[in-house]
């Protein structure tokens, strides 16, 4: 045999091996668990058609023996991910009870297996709000440089020095304390450290007898009086709040510096934080926690008296502060927050109709196809990580709101934005059930899984986790506020929905990676940061993207470890996700 012949067989050898090795099927599942009442789906993926009267089983771990059997599902494709696969839901919502798992499918007289995965009542709470306030405990910006240097702190372009101690560390690759970033970018501003803070004051509240009894609620506390503390010292003389202390990714501490952020790291002296900018969140934040009559640094008047003083400054100065001049759908959110929580702290008239102004924007910003609009034109709203926050905060305004018409108002806008939601996510095949969203690209509105990657920072898109907890956590709060029809005995869609978005974060993806680290079978690399912190239990990475290169977001892509350290994108922790998931999960525990 010649040497041309014997290369052309080792390469058909090395094909059909591949081909082989590929046709195994591969189950997608939630890698930690489910209530026993909730939707419980897992995805098969398979090349080709695996025909008619296919079957599933689920093992107990313990016994090894087959507990459930049901039919696969139809085969689906998801045309723009070009993954090669047919995706099959394997659906046993009906099997309820509590134990250990792994899902076990037979083909080619081979049988195949899911990562293991537990049913029990509460199990996301009872299971991650431990190791997530231990994230945050861990991302404290407490070690000896960082305090040192940021309780003198200065000003960018300024002699001036201020006590900015505390807070979180931003993500596992960026020791910096935000706000909110990417404020240039107007329409993308997400919320950061007083969405935290927000996020664990909420559970306290919402899951407080369950906290005392898994003995977790002191640390909880304590956390969230953490963050209310930064954010104290955040509120300058002049009423308004710091937004940005900026490492500049430098190992020196005395690099830090109080700053504006553009893109590409430039830093500026427009460092004074509009609603959409986190100050909305953060006056969200001291209001509430106000009512706890608890004291850390700060007491609760002082905590109260600071949401007021800076919700009556930015009434005067917020489009000063807003990058463009003007006020976008995530001032009308946040500021809804604001003026919600300091209405249910003081009740005070005054409040109340601040609160009533901003969701009657909302309100506003309807359009009759079911998504928002974020501008005075056309172009829709969608957000990297709090997507569901319109909703949330709707949701949050009726827990006060007792006037009957503003009642019906409110609850219409968030019944017609979960149609939405749900409806713009079922208009393609979508076995996974990954929330999709509408966009302007081009200056066209047009659907997508993914965010575009050509929007107004000019740089920044990454994974989404916390935008589908965000999602997550909407359709369970607004479910419960409107009436949802169920079809049969099908389980509401918005359970469906909720369900599907907090799998995918936890293994139930294309790529089987649960991203809750230190959780389920697989987990992204870790990641080192300055002053020693990086990844940690309880933290959530970015997550999957469109593909690298599609300016639209389309394809659908993910990397854990890339040449130029972009890898970040896709595999480093930031704190929305895991305030985002905290919400979900608490949302789920207290139906």
């Amino acid at each position: 045999m010649s040497k041309f012949s014997k290369k052309i067989r080792y390469v058909l050898i090395v094909l059909f091996i591949s081909i082989m090795a590929y046709s195994k099927p591969i189950i997608y599942v939630n890698q930690v668990g489910f209530d026993p009442k909730s939707p419980k789906i897992a995805i098969i993926g398979y090349p080709t058609d695996l025909g008619e009267g296919k079957t599933f089983d689920i093992i107990d771990t313990k016994t090894q023996k087959t507990v459930f059997t049901a039919f696969v599902g139809k085969a689906q494709n998801v045309e723009d991910w070009k993954l090669g696969e047919k995706f099959y839901q394997a659906d046993f919502t009906s099997f309820e009870k509590p134990g250990n798992y792994k899902i076990s499918f037979k083909i080619a007289d081979q049988i195949y297996t899911s990562a293991s995965f537990s049913i029990e009542e509460n199990i996301l709470a009872k299971r991650t709000i431990s190791a997530i306030v231990h994230y945050y405990n861990k991302q404290r910006a407490n070690t000896p440089e960082e305090l040192e240097a940021d309780k003198n702190m200065l000003l960018y372009g300024s002699a001036k020095k201020v006590d900015v101690h505390g807070g979180w560390c931003d993500a596992s690759g960026d020791v910096s304390k935000y706000f909110s970033h990417l404020a240039y970018a107007n329409f993308v501003s997400p919320q950061q450290t007083p969405l935290v803070t927000w996020s664990l004051i909420n559970t306290s509240e919402t899951l407080s007898k369950q906290l005392v009894q898994w003995k977790i609620k002191d640390s909880l506390d304590s956390e969230a009086l953490w963050g209310a503390d930064y954010m104290m010292r955040c509120l300058s003389d002049e009423d308004y709040f710091y937004m940005i202390v900026f490492s500049y990714f430098d190992k020196n501490p005395s690099a830090r510096r109080i700053v504006g952020l553009k893109a590409n790291s430039v830093t500026t002296d427009e460092y004074q934080s509009a609603f959409r900018e986190g100050a909305g969140m953060a006056i969200a934040s001291l209001a509430r926690i106000s009512q706890w009559k608890k004291s850390g640094d700060f007491t609760s008047k002082q905590y109260l008296d600071g949401a007021k003083r800076a919700y009556a400054h930015l009434l005067i100065n917020n489009t000063k502060y807003d990058d463009d001049g003007k006020e976008n759908i995530i001032d009308d959110y946040c500021a809804l927050m604001a003026a919600t929580e300091l209405w249910i702290a003081a009740n005070d008239t005054f409040y109340k109709d601040e609160a009533r102004k901003w969701a009657h924007k909302l309100e506003n910003r309807m359009t009759d196809k079911g998504w928002f609009v974020s501008n005075d034109s056309n172009r829709p709203f969608w957000h990297a990580a709090d997507a569901g926050l319109p909703i949330v905060a709707l949701t949050r305004y009726l827990k006060k709101e007792n006037d009957s018409n503003e009642i019906k108002t409110a609850k219409n806008v968030i019944k017609k934005a979960l149609e939405y939601n749900l409806a713009v996510t079922n208009n393609v095949e979508n076995p996974f059930g990954y929330a999709r969203q509408s966009f302007l690209f081009n200056n066209k509105v047009q659907d997508g899984f993914f965010i575009p990657h050509d929007n107004e920072t000019g740089w920044w898109w990454q994974g989404e986790n916390a935008r589908l907890a965000s999602l997550a956590t909407a359709a369970a709060e607004g479910a419960k506020v409107i009436s949802v029809q169920n079809n049969g005995s099908k389980k509401n869609p918005l359970d469906l929905y909720a369900s599907q978005q907090l799998s995918w974060i936890l293994g139930c993806n294309p790529y089987s990676v649960c991203f809750l680290y230190q959780f389920g079978e697989t987990n992204v690399p870790y990641m080192h940061s300055n002053y020693g912190h990086g990844s940690e239990k309880g933290g959530i990475s970015n997550g999957i993207t469109g593909k690298e290169g599609n300016a639209d977001g389309s394809g659908i892509d993910f990397k854990m470890d890339v040449e130029g350290n972009d890898e970040w994108r896709w595999t480093e922790q930031w704190i929305p996700h895991s305030a985002w998931f905290l919400q979900a999960i608490t949302a789920l525990a207290s139906k």
